[in-house]
């Protein structure tokens, strides 16, 4: 029989998903610590707390296996306490009680007050801003927004997120001072739908206000732009990205598709020509912009055709950034009553073909950066070489600026001059360049 410990707790935090579920544990985090609690992110600790992700099926099995892990190692007395929070609990938490009860405490997305009483812990009102980041510390992500009011067919997040609600300016301006007092100098912009920000509080769409409001942050000299809706894009925020140096000429913009039979059935509130036109629009506007989109294939119904159309405006389209992913049939959304009805084999083959498609787009396209330079945010050293990015590259989803460690130094965290010498498909070869 073990004895009750009698050591200080550890409180490990493990993080799945995306760069929302990272900000929600730097704000536990950062509570915790403010309570005198030791606390860790994905390190060793005796009470431990999983983040979730509950999104699509590779996510789900991602955090039950995680979960599973962590009861084992309790089991085994390598662990005091587990608690699971996040999407997948918010989701799932019958479900989760009932098929894995060696959990001590199951808690949803909105649960931060219970979670941090269930660690000893009290909820710090006056903590609004404050979290301990986990990103290197040069960049950090903002959540300007939680939840959705999109009605998409495939997409479970109002079912974990709640509806659409924005917060204050002034309060995402002191968080960004809060940030940049700590030496962060990228301020990565998130939230389920950027677009809408503003409309439940301000009565109108309010990024390109926010935008102006957080350039004049002191230290910070990056913002970029992550998870924007296409349908009803307002168009100022262009003009701002335009005439602000801050506002990296970078946008994350989900299509998910193209063909106007799926974009109806995925309740999207677009068509193929409402699109290209607003794409056209963001390349008028801003001529040097990177556009990152992520792509669904395989989605109920999809036939051979609508795939082609797929494929052919991507290879029109030649965006600089892309990423494509198997539709994934989620319980509780409007396209669960639809039948599942492409292959599994034929998905994967489908995204595979469009990541060729992107992956020789990209080529050509870094191939037309040799010989040029650009400012670089040096993120970290792996190996032999230090590893960079320019404005049209966000962290680990995009291209990265390598430097070789062996001949040149740079300091991490400082932006630098960088001209490039070689590339590939999806990375770049750089040599630091002396201004005089």
């Amino acid at each position: 029989m073990r004895t009750k410990s009698l050591k200080k707790n550890k409180i490990n935090v493990v993080t799945l998903g995306c760069s929302k579920n990272v900000y929600d544990s730097e704000v536990l985090m950062g509570q915790l610590r403010a309570n005198n609690k030791e606390v860790a992110h994905e390190e060793e600790g005796n009470v431990v707390v999983i983040n979730t992700c509950g999104f699509i099926a590779n996510a789900k099995e991602e955090s039950v296996n995680t979960i599973l892990e962590y009861v084992q190692k309790k089991e085994e007395g390598l662990v005091d306490k587990v608690f699971v929070t996040g999407c997948l609990s918010e989701r799932y938490k019958p479900d989760l009680q009932r098929e894995i009860p060696n959990v001590d405490e199951y808690f949803g997305t909105s649960d931060l007050p219970n979670l941090l009483k269930a660690l000893g812990a009290d909820y710090k009102h006056e903590l609004i801003g404050e979290r301990l980041t986990t990103t290197p510390k040069n960049y950090a992500y903002l959540k300007i927004a939680e939840g959705c009011d999109r009605p998409c067919s495939f997409c479970a997040i109002p079912l974990m997120r709640g509806k659409h609600k924005s917060k204050p300016i002034e309060e995402l301006v002191a968080e960004s001072e809060k940030l940049a007092a700590k030496g962060v100098k990228e301020l990565i912009l998130i939230a389920q739908d950027l677009t809408y920000y503003g409309l439940d509080l301000y009565k109108k769409r309010n990024l390109a206000e926010l935008l102006q409001a957080l350039v004049k942050v002191e230290g910070i000299e990056w913002i970029r732009l992550h998870y924007a809706f296409p349908t009803g894009f307002p168009m100022d925020v262009l003009e701002v990205m335009r005439e602000e140096p801050k506002i990296c000429n970078y946008i994350d913009i989900p299509l998910q598709h193209i063909s106007d039979a799926i974009l109806k059935s995925m309740r999207r509130g677009t068509t193929q020509a409402k699109t290209t036109k607003l794409l056209q629009g963001f390349r008028a506007a801003v001529p040097d912009m990177a556009i990152r989109t992520t792509l669904i294939v395989g989605y109920p119904g999809e036939t051979e055709q609508d795939f082609e159309i797929l494929r052919d405006w991507v290879k029109e389209m030649r965006f600089e950034r892309l990423g494509c992913f198997t539709y994934s049939h989620e319980e509780n959304t409007h396209a669960y009553s639809l039948e599942d009805d492409v292959p599994e084999e034929v998905k994967q083959q489908r995204a595979n073909e469009i990541m060729e498609i992107q992956s020789q787009i990209s080529w050509e396209l870094n191939q037309e950066k040799i010989g040029k330079t650009f400012q670089c945010i040096i993120d970290r050293k792996e190996g032999n070489h230090f590893v960079g990015r320019t404005e049209f590259d966000s962290p680990d989803v995009d291209n990265e600026v390598l430097i070789d460690a062996t001949k040149h130094y740079v300091k991490i965290g400082d932006f630098t001059t960088i001209e490039i010498i070689d590339a590939s498909d999806f990375d770049l070869y750089g040599v630091p360049v002396q201004l005089s």
